[in-house]
């Protein structure tokens, strides 16, 4: 099921976002077979600071009539670059565990330890890395990020090969690529505007969070196929190899970003403070923010009993477990599919509450799933649910995009991440605490009831009041 995204997810994520990512779709940026919101939603008077000349924009920004050439073609090494890293992405996020599972014995602890480890770079560097990535050209950090994740995906296999694989080991490596990620996503989010003109970002968006939740829906099953012919340390390694392919395909994108200005180095907090204050003070930026963590903090806990939920109170064989969960990632694909047709219909800022106030009252389909027919109701549920946040995810992270000064976008995507993905640790808890007391199904109905509540944060913000996202009026 798709998360937003906070900039929106880890994955399996309503971010961003995730622009998408962000944006899934977890709100991007958690959960069985989602990415999060993002995580990585306006007044008469929501008006955006300007952009300044330490813009890191590519010399001549992007100008907002159709692509030139050059543009589509860098778009093209753009997205088969996404199609890279996302599928690698969904596939490692199998393939790590089962190596823990498979090689080394992990408990059910330590295999916690490991998500948790993955998970850490957001909340230890998510607020810090905006700042650093403003400081460079955005591709390279792209470039280096790619080139950490091949390093760390090779250094697993090479271990193993040599006997000194152990689950300390893993724990660095998980850690190592949650902040690969981290880094990267920032960037990637941050250098859309400047690549293709902030006129087609909801195309943009739509075709990147289209690849997103493909390699969401297909990762899974390819994970399987080839930790059953590779093993799961074959497979890590192979994946070493799709992060030096998106690196080559980013290194041939033509268009150049200007260096950063050095003005202001050397002042973290105050840059920091620059990316909050960019957030905090634009009233969509901020109920973005405030709707997207609601929308992760429910949904992220559903993801945590919904497995748990079909084996033991349904009755499911792991297969058909499996089988149910893809449904999510086919919404997320039709959504991402139809999100740029629905805007022109019915306007980016409108789409971004009713996409949410639509598909979230259908997660209260997922409790009243049972023996028979009654499994098609989760199906529905997910389904519907998982296309909501896809749909949210490509609108707020295309109005961030929008209104955000180029000097700004790392920090605005990283502080966004920061504070929507924040709450995912909490998720996790609130699920496990409510199955304890209330039991499987009863906790699943505290959270779906609450996730259907969470569009009523957007229904009270100036967002109500806007068809489109108009940057003339936007007050930052």
């Amino acid at each position: 099921m798709s998360q937003p995204t906070a900039a929106s997810g880890p994955a399996t994520d309503p971010d961003d976002t995730a622009a998408v990512t962000d944006s899934t779709a977890v709100p991007d940026s958690t959960a069985s077979s989602g990415s999060t919101p993002e995580a990585e939603p306006a007044t008469t008077t929501v008006a955006v600071a300007e952009p300044t000349a330490t813009a890191t924009a590519t010399a001549t920004e992007p100008e907002d009539s159709a692509p030139s050439p050059r543009q589509r073609r860098d778009f093209r090494r753009f997205m088969a670059s996404h199609i890279c890293n996302e599928l690698g992405n969904n596939i490692t996020y199998v393939a790590l565990p089962l190596t823990a599972v498979l090689t080394l014995h992990a408990s059910a602890w330590q295999a916690g330890l490991l998500a948790a480890a993955e998970q850490a770079a957001f909340l230890l560097f998510g607020l810090p890395a905006g700042a650093w990535v403003d400081r460079m050209r955005r591709r390279n950090v792209m470039i280096a990020a790619d080139l950490t994740r091949a390093v760390l995906l090779t250094a697993v296999p090479v271990a193993w090969l040599l006997d000194l694989h152990s689950m300390p080991l893993l724990y660095v490596v998980a850690l190592l690529l949650g902040c690969a990620r981290l880094f990267g996503d920032v960037a990637d989010q941050s250098y859309l505007p400047t690549l293709v003109g902030r006129s087609t970002l909801v195309s943009g968006n739509s075709r990147l969070e289209t690849v997103r939740s493909t390699a969401e829906l297909a990762g899974p099953g390819i994970a399987g196929f080839f930790v059953q012919l590779l093993g799961a340390v074959g497979t890590l390694a192979g994946q070493a190899v799709t992060s030096l392919v998106s690196a080559a395909l980013l290194g041939r994108i033509e268009a150049r970003e200007e260096r950063p200005s050095p003005a202001g180095r050397g002042r973290l907090l105050h840059e920091i403070r620059e990316g909050l204050h960019h957030v905090l003070r634009n009233p969509i930026l901020r109920v973005i923010a405030l709707s997207t963590a609601s929308v992760n903090l429910f949904l992220s806990g559903i993801f945590a009993l919904e497995t748990l939920f079909l084996t033991r109170t349904v009755g499911l064989q792991p297969a058909a477990v499996g089988w149910v969960l893809t449904t999510a990632g086919v919404g997320s694909m039709l959504a991402a599919l139809v999100t740029e047709r629905l805007s022109r219909a019915l306007g980016e800022a409108r789409l971004t509450w009713l996409s949410l106030l639509v598909t979230m009252p259908f997660g209260l389909l997922l409790p009243l799933t049972g023996h028979g027919w009654r499994i098609a109701l989760f199906v529905v549920g997910a389904l519907i649910q998982s296309a909501g946040v896809t749909t949210y995810n490509i609108c707020q992270v295309t109005y961030r995009q929008t209104v955000c000064p180029p000097h700004l976008l790392g920090r605005m995507t990283a502080t966004m991440r920061f504070l929507v993905w924040g709450v995912l640790p909490l998720s996790g808890l609130l699920a496990g605490g409510l199955g304890q007391v209330a039991g499987v199904r009863g906790a699943l109905w505290f959270l779906t009831a609450a996730l259907s509540a969470t569009p009523l944060v957007l229904l009270c913000s100036p967002l109500r009041r806007m068809r489109a996202f108009d940057t003339d009026t936007a007050t930052g």
